[in-house]
Parts: C-alpha cells; sequence; structure tokens
C-alpha cells in the first residue's frame, strides 16, 4: 500500500493494519518530514484520542489529511505506533 498527495509518496508498506476499511502504515515506512502536527483532536469510542497531522508538501497542504492513535484502547491495541491517511490518498 502507499499513501501520494500531490505525486509525493508519504508513505509505503506491505504491512499495514486495516481498521474500519483504513491503512494504518507503520510509522517507520512514513515519511514523517511530510506531517506537521496540527492542534484537532478527536476522541473515538473504542480507539481512544487520536492525533492529528497537516500534510505539507511544499506548496501543497491538506489540512488534517492524517491521524494517529499513540496510545490507543486495547481493542485497537494493533495501530498503536502507526499513522492513517485520508482513503482517497491511499493506493495498492
Amino acid at each position: 500500500m502507499k499513501a501520494v498527495f500531490k505525486d509525493i509518496v508519504l508513505a509505503e508498506s506491505d504491512h499495514t493494519e486495516v481498521v474500519e476499511k483504513n491503512h494504518y502504515f507503520p510509522r517507520e515506512d512514513v515519511k514523517i518530514e511530510y506531517l506537521k502536527k496540527s492542534g484537532k483532536q478527536y476522541t473515538c469510542p473504542w480507539k481512544g484520542e487520536a492525533t492529528y497531522y497537516h500534510i505539507v508538501t511544499g506548496e501543497e497542504r491538506m489540512d488534517n489529511g492524517a491521524w494517529s492513535y499513540e496510545h490507543p484502547k486495547e481493542a485497537a491495541k494493533q495501530i498503536a505506533g502507526h499513522i492513517c491517511f485520508e482513503k482517497k490518498y491511499v493506493k495498492e
């Protein structure tokens, strides 16, 4: 799987975790330099607190286009250390 924004590969991995039809990429397979932490927060009843990121590639920016659950609840423990991107940026 790949996450691509404006022809830039943000992440690529054969080991994504799929939760609610979203692919969560292992952090080591993500180009973190394109992500800037945002102030948006969300709490999922079963996954826990999400941290959001803006995707920034030079002049281009997508607000809150990626997120992670740094300390997920037990039901979602497999996505700890993973980052998810908006579905429209994820391709096989």
